[in-house]
């Protein structure tokens, strides 16, 4: 059940809020590969406003580049091309000038938390008693239809009830569909489903789940699937459960307009079917001849009770999972 709606607003989630560290200027442009402890202030500030940039190491490395991206985009309103993954003076001022704190779009009641998926910015958040506890920068669907191989691990969608990975032949669209759902499933460790490989991933739209990926750019790039770094997934995991309500804007139309929105599930891939040596079939990103209804759910759907053995230990997740291969 959706939560109840609340007046809708598309203004920027941002508000001035001050700064807890005292200011020291910034005397030069941090970016990709700077050390230093700027970059150690750097990634405490961000740390503080609720971003992700993989700990205070003082060192410029992906994570805090996808935290400056997932700033210039939610707060500095930084059309998403124009990105730079650099702070200069200017930005540092801003981030401490009055300060500039994440605000959740949609109040929830007292030790309710939520999440909020904001696709045109490619960013997500999570609110703990709505203070921003993790802002990272994401990657989405593409929109793209495809048909390849696909591997599909015990448990998720066309192999609910298996025992062991399955091979088959899929299409579908890549597609983020906004609206209001739950988080209704959560899985420690690698996953493989219709839509690819995830670390750590939970689902909150039928397969579609906010995972751990190794490629994460600036731009969608997966299969419907909501998109965070690797390194970030466990903690992200330990910061959210089963029953949260999730808020996806997708740009058009306010979340709760649609409501908990269908995704586009996936269907047979004829050609697959018709052939017999299945390991020689390479991914085409041509339409089938025949393409199954796109908003009906599959005859067979994954068990609304999570099976214990997928359930991470009441203890919290595993330690962070660094996966180059997914």
């Amino acid at each position: 059940v959706a939560p109840a709606p609340v007046p809708p607003t598309t203004s920027s989630p941002t508000l001035a809020a001050p700064s807890s560290a005292p200011f020291e200027p910034l005397r030069r442009t941090l970016g990709d590969g700077v050390t230093g402890p700027d970059v150690r202030r750097l990634q405490q500030r961000l740390t503080d406003l609720g971003f992700a940039p993989g700990g205070t190491d003082g060192v410029f490395g992906p994570l805090t580049i996808q935290a400056v991206w997932a700033f210039e985009k939610l707060v500095l309103g930084t059309p998403r091309p124009d990105v730079t993954g650099q702070v200069t003076p200017q930005m540092w001022e801003a981030m401490h000038a009055g300060g500039r704190q994440v605000v959740a779009r949609r109040s929830q009641p007292p030790g309710v938390n939520h999440t909020e998926i904001y696709l045109p910015e490619q960013v997500m958040a999570v609110f703990h008693d709505g203070r921003p506890v993790f802002v990272a920068h994401i990657s989405h669907g593409t929109g793209d239809e495809w048909c390849e191989e696909v591997t599909i691990s015990p448990g998720e969608y066309g192999n609910e009830h298996g025992t062991e990975a399955l091979k088959k032949g899929r299409c579908g669209i890549s597609t983020t569909p906004g609206g209001v759902f739950t988080y209704h499933r959560m899985v420690a460790g690698k996953r493989q489903s219709a839509l690819g490989g995830m670390l750590n991933p939970v689902y909150f739209n039928y397969g579609i789940a906010v995972h751990g990926a190794h490629n994460v750019p600036n731009h969608p790039a997966s299969h419907g699937c909501v998109r965070i770094p690797n390194d970030l997934s466990a903690h992200y995991q330990s910061l959210v459960a089963i029953g949260e309500p999730v808020y996806v804007w997708d740009g058009v139309a306010e979340p709760e307009e649609y409501g908990a929105q269908l995704p586009t599930f996936d269907w047979p891939w004829p050609e697959y079917a018709a052939t017999t040596t299945t390991t020689s079939v390479a991914p085409t990103t041509v339409a089938p001849t025949t393409v199954a209804p796109t908003t009906v759910p599959p005859a067979t759907v994954a068990p609304t009770t999570v099976p214990p053995t997928t359930v991470p230990p009441t203890t919290g997740p595993p330690a962070p999972v660094i996966n180059r291969s997914s």
